[in-house]
């Protein structure tokens, strides 16, 4: 297969790491190589330890290239952590030739970026919202059309330069070339998000291991991005802590019996807890943990409710939240987070893809689906911004037919 052909998007998570192959065909991606592994480099999305970092990578690009049958060369890589801001800019720049061109859109979005940064921190994307050409708003696709005066309202988001380099240099240790870092609820929401929730409104809420992830869409364009610094890992710390069973256990514990809402598990239920330190197991009921967990839960959908209040933009939210990351997993977050938010609320899968589709059908698979989605979008843009070039075969040229014309006439 044809390198072109191919895209990886590698999730790299507090919890996991993921790579995820996708072929690119004639309706869309087929997702064909999957690779998942246990993350032990990484805290809150940040690289704390570079050689369990590619350590983790590399079984997860193994995995990948095994199932795909494929040798993974370059990779759209994922950022997180609360080191991540966003924040709303405008750039204006003169049309050059009384049409826009692509240049002109480019200039007006480098002059957006144009802002005072910390030697420490840099820019990751710049998401345009509308144009304006002259005094014409709430254009999405400015090039063609005339005016002297263009304008951009954009979304810029920034992070930090070390957290950007690290994830280069892991990345590069295991001989992969990084395309570009992308911000992880940006991809999660090219998986998850269709372009009717983006128009009348949406919050994609990402819940990581680490952090939790928000990015609103209004109109068609992104508008807000913000890391809470609370995740899945939580839940698990404190189900290790009030169970007192080790980390491991309260993870599986959490996966198989836990629930966000108590009124929806039976008061009668059981569960076998296992001890610390050789001591036997235990038997208890099963609100025992959910009640361990709820109050965390609930703790997550205020600060995000909060978030979307000091935004603004909660009233123009249509479609509500769609949640993904793996603690969504868990029964009742959807139905909580409608009650504390108040906004109409689904869990999220990946969607728009084929081949092993069944296979990351799960909230916990939409960044890395995301990643590869928004690379072959990315592909896609450069192959239109190619120039194309006429072989020597393709006919005369121009200047050689207005030559034979001069040579005609006189």
């Amino acid at each position: 297969m044809a390198d072109s052909q191919l895209i990886a998007g590698l999730d790299l998570g507090t919890t996991k790491v993921c790579a995820i192959v996708g072929e690119q065909v004639d309706d869309g991606i087929d997702i064909i190589g999957i690779g998942c592994v246990p993350s032990k480099g990484l805290k809150k999305g940040v690289v704390v330890n570079i050689e369990s970092t590619v350590q983790a990578i590399r079984a997860a690009i193994d995995q990948a290239e095994t199932m795909a049958g494929c040798q993974i060369q370059t990779v759209y890589a994922g950022i997180a952590g609360s080191h991540v801001r966003g924040m709303n800019k405008e750039g204006v720049a003169a049309i050059s030739d009384r049409e826009v061109a692509e240049g002109d859109v480019e200039r007006v979005l480098e002059q957006s970026k144009a802002i005072p940064l910390p030697g420490d921190r840099q820019v990751i994307h710049v998401l345009p919202q509308e144009y304006i050409v002259d005094d014409q708003d709430g254009i999405t696709k400015p090039v063609g059309m005339n005016g002297v005066r263009l304008e951009a309202r954009v979304h810029v988001v920034t992070a930090a330069t070390h957290s950007v380099q690290n994830i280069i240099k892991c990345a590069e240790r295991c001989n992969l070339h990084v395309a570009e870092v992308v911000l992880e609820p940006l991809a999660s929401a090219y998986a998850a998000l269709t372009d009717d929730e983006k128009e009348i409104g949406v919050a994609l809420i990402d819940i990581g291991g680490g952090t939790t992830d928000i990015i609103v869409y209004v109109d068609g364009a992104a508008v807000h991005t913000s890391v809470i610094p609370i995740g899945g890992l939580n839940l698990t710390s404190d189900i290790a802590q009030g169970l007192r069973t080790p980390m491991a256990e309260a993870e599986r514990i959490k996966m198989k019996y836990g629930c966000a809402a108590s009124s929806m598990i039976d008061p009668d239920e059981t569960i076998e807890v296992p001890s610390v330190g050789g001591r036997a197991a235990r038997v208890l009921a099963r609100d025992v943990l959910v009640q361990i967990i709820e109050p965390r839960v609930e703790e997550i959908f205020q600060a995000v409710h909060h978030v979307l209040k000091e935004t603004g933009y909660v009233d123009m939210l249509a479609s509500g939240l769609v949640l993904c990351g793996g603690s969504t997993l868990l029964d009742g977050m959807p139905e909580l987070a409608e009650q504390i938010v108040g906004l109409p609320t689904r869990r999220a899968m990946p969607i728009g893809v084929g081949g092993l589709a069944d296979v990351v059908k799960s909230p916990a698979y939409a960044t890395a689906v995301g990643l590869v989605k928004y690379g072959a979008e990315r592909l896609a843009v450069e192959r239109m911004r190619k120039p194309i070039r006429l072989s020597p075969k393709a006919g005369p040229s121009l200047r050689g037919k207005f030559g034979d014309w001069l040579r005609e006439v006189f």
